[in-house]
């Protein structure tokens, strides 16, 4: 078996309203899916993380610096054609895009495997620890309106009405203003709800501690990305100054990368980011490098449904941290907001939302070989920009 062709499909809509986070709002939803093809009919599909104009420099890499490299390699021979495409961008960046690029031909070569073997992804993983994920919904993203709080609130109470036992929402306005919004979800969401927070580093730990501690007294679970990546010492303060969990890794790429932040334990909980940090393969080094320091995992989600479907595998062939007869259990992050990429792309709907509201906030395995899921062609052909 041999790789013939990879193809970059970037796919763009408007939004009928605007979305944000600390950093930026954008007005359209984007996805980089790649697609591998090989010599005997086979097909894999992976996803590259990053949108807008992020999702276009990936498409070269993937198409003009990546497929010339391994076109002709089996793609059975994953470690070999990582170690090979690694090395040969090493000097043009460690990190970033041409590591978000290869991570979704990566997890194409997994989906490959998998329909090649007859076996789910989870199998080639080790099998799976568990047979349902839970499932924690993410929205409350940040939006120019004069009445953010309230719409908050409101949108916090939707989630839980749909089943699901936790919740994310983004902060990073401003202190004070972060506090008004996570007063409003403990509002519609009421006290005993697990709730996350997300800050998508924008504070100094300076600025970030006194927010932490006024978080821990309306019953944060977790404070995501409070500093910036970079900040290696900024998230060691806060894991030493507050009595609550600290969460990043999102924007970290490679073992190599991951190494500082996991053997300083600069986060009492680690995000990796399949879709960026190297794909699946990569993953797997990083998870080891974390249980190694028992830092536990619980995976960044954010894309299509190819992206979901993906980190169900993980997060079923995820051992236990620690072993024990009641283990804390690992949860898909799932976007809430409204992506077709997500409800229309594939053939066959995943279903999450149904399955949340019908399984207690718990969603099952993907079967069928590979990563078993498949994408609609003429979705992707409707939705395709070049």
């Amino acid at each position: 078996m041999k790789i013939t062709e990879i193809i970059s499909h970037v796919l763009q809509y408007d939004l009928e309203e605007e979305l944000g986070y600390s950093q930026q709002y954008y007005a359209k939803r984007t996805a980089h899916l790649v697609e591998v093809r090989t010599d005997i009919g086979i097909t894999g599909w992976g996803e590259c993380f990053g949108g807008g104009g992020i999702a276009f420099a990936n498409k070269t890499i993937v198409e003009r610096v990546i497929q010339p490299m391994i076109v002709g390699m089996d793609p059975l021979d994953r470690e070999v054609i990582w170690h090979k495409v690694y090395n040969l961008m090493r000097d043009h960046g460690q990190k970033g895009m041409p590591i978000q690029s290869m991570s979704g031909v990566d997890i194409a070569l997994w989906d490959i495997a998998g329909k090649f073997l007859n076996q789910p992804v989870y199998k080639l993983l080790g099998g799976a620890f568990r047979e349902q994920i839970p499932v924690y919904g993410y929205g409350m993203m940040l939006q120019r309106k004069a009445n953010l709080a309230e719409s908050f609130e409101h949108e916090s109470a939707r989630i839980k009405d749909a089943g699901f036992n936790a919740m994310k929402m983004k902060i990073g306005l401003s202190p004070e203003e972060d506090i008004k919004l996570v007063e409003a979800v403990r509002r519609g969401i009421g006290d005993d709800m697990r709730l996350m927070v997300d800050a998508n580093h924008a504070y100094t730990a300076r600025e970030a501690i006194p927010l932490g501690r006024a978080m821990q007294d309306l019953g944060v679970y977790w404070f995501e990305e409070p500093v910036a990546p970079e900040d290696k010492q900024g998230y060691r303060d806060l894991c030493e100054a507050l009595d609550m969990t600290i969460a990043g890794g999102e924007a970290e790429f490679t073992r190599w990368g991951f190494r500082d932040l996991i053997e300083n334990r600069c986060v009492d909980l680690l995000q990796p980011e399949v879709c960026a940090l190297g794909g699946i393969t990569e993953y797997q080094k990083v998870l080891a490098l974390a249980h190694t320091h028992f830092v536990p995992v619980i995976n960044h989600v954010w894309g299509s449904a190819l992206a979901v479907g993906t980190n169900l595998h993980l997060l079923a062939a995820l051992p236990d941290l620690p072993g024990a007869a009641h283990p804390v259990q690992p949860m898909l992050e799932y976007d809430t907001t409204p992506n077709l990429f997500r409800e229309n792309l594939l053939k066959e709907s995943l279903r999450i939302n149904e399955q949340v509201k019908e399984n207690n906030g718990s969603v099952a395995l993907p079967q069928g070989p590979g990563l078993g899921i498949e994408p609609d062609p003429d979705f992707i052909k409707h939705y395709e920009v070049q």
